[in-house]
């Protein structure tokens, strides 16, 4: 008997340059540790970021639910060119898959979660991360409101541990529910920022938004009571990681009233060093092989580079005002002033 072959997605909305959001039906939206190798359960309404920064390792996660959802037979041949791109990670910023019925699939995962992830199964409640893979706020949540159908359903629970993460001042729209969430549950919000420097962000994070922005949207959700801060993730070597451009950033979110600021530097998986180096080549030649060389054997940066970072942040967050941690670790698991940090990387001048 002939395969069955499976019918084209849905094509819910596009964009005039050619982006398109794709109705997807996942079997599972709640995603525990055993299956991500992650300290935390996570959660991600879409497939895919409209941002698309270059240097986003969130990439492969949309090439492998590609290729997943093809050898499960739910797309085409055709579909499976066009969503997965040549090389496996252009199709990330342009072909966004939209999970629908989200909440009936949410309903199901939370009787796991609430069973192996709350007490008395454990001591503390594992934390649920949204945002991890893809950004819940990305422009495409103004139309489908996906996001905020996942934390009005989380605000009905009592004893989570919710993060969110974001570039958008979007998020501050669901103010509201925010604040619901987080009377019985415990919430915080990241704002994700790498540098006030709008020539950065222009380079390197072309279609998201500018860093004002963000800083008005983090200012919105601490005046109205939500916890709320900064994720500097990633920091970049060579770029932003002097004290210029550090010491701008915390004072910015202490004006903006954030509650904390965790960081930490740049991870290059292999198919993230195809969309990010010649950016790099483009708008820093001068890094160019310096990266290259750091990043030659591994996806993280050098360990002596990492721990020289860890150190300044936890400089910087005493003199700011915030409270010492050792990055985004310390909220998953619980609750010298030199030029540049050496990664080998010289000193980064521009005009």
């Amino acid at each position: 008997m002939p395969t069955e072959r499976p019918k084209p997605l849905p094509i819910l909305d596009s964009r005039l340059r050619g982006t398109r959001f794709v109705a997807h039906s996942a079997r599972t939206v709640l995603n525990s540790p055993a299956q991500t190798g992650m300290d935390f359960w996570s959660l991600n309404p879409y497939v895919g970021c409209e941002f698309g920064c270059t240097y986003c390792y969130a990439r492969f996660a949309h090439r492998y639910a590609v290729e997943r959802a093809h050898d499960q037979g739910r797309l085409t041949d055709d579909e499976f060119a066009d969503y997965r791109g040549t090389e496996g990670w252009e199709a990330f910023e342009n072909r966004i898959f939209v999970k629908d019925h989200l909440l009936e699939t949410l309903e199901r995962d939370l009787r796991k979660f609430c069973r192996v992830a709350l007490p008395p199964a454990k001591a503390e409640p594992e934390t649920i991360v949204i945002g991890t893979a893809t950004d819940p706020y990305q422009p495409a949540e103004r139309i489908f409101k996906i996001t905020r159908s996942v934390l009005d359903r989380l605000a009905q629970c009592e004893g989570l541990s919710v993060g969110i993460i974001t570039k958008s001042p979007l998020v501050a729209r669901d103010a509201d529910v925010l604040i619901r969430l987080s009377q019985r549950n415990d919430l915080e919000v990241y704002v994700s920022l790498i540098t006030t420097d709008d020539y950065i962000i222009r380079a390197l994070e072309a279609r998201s938004p500018v860093p004002r922005a963000r800083l008005r949207g983090l200012k919105h959700l601490t005046d109205a009571g939500v916890r709320a801060g900064l994720i500097v993730a990633p920091v970049l070597p060579g770029i932003t990681d002097d004290l210029p451009h550090l010491e701008a950033l915390f004072a910015a979110a202490r004006e903006a009233g954030a509650r904390f600021i965790h960081a930490s530097p740049l991870r290059m998986y292999p198919g993230i060093k195809d969309r990010f180096l010649p950016v790099l080549a483009e708008h820093f030649p001068e890094l160019s092989a310096r990266y290259q060389s750091a990043y030659a054997r591994a996806a993280n940066a050098p360990r002596e580079y990492s721990d020289a970072l860890t150190r300044r942040i936890q400089r910087l967050q005493k003199a700011y005002g915030f409270e010492v941690n050792n990055g985004m670790r310390d909220r998953y698991r619980s609750r010298s002033r030199i030029a540049q940090l050496d990664l080998k990387v010289p000193e980064v001048s521009r005009a």
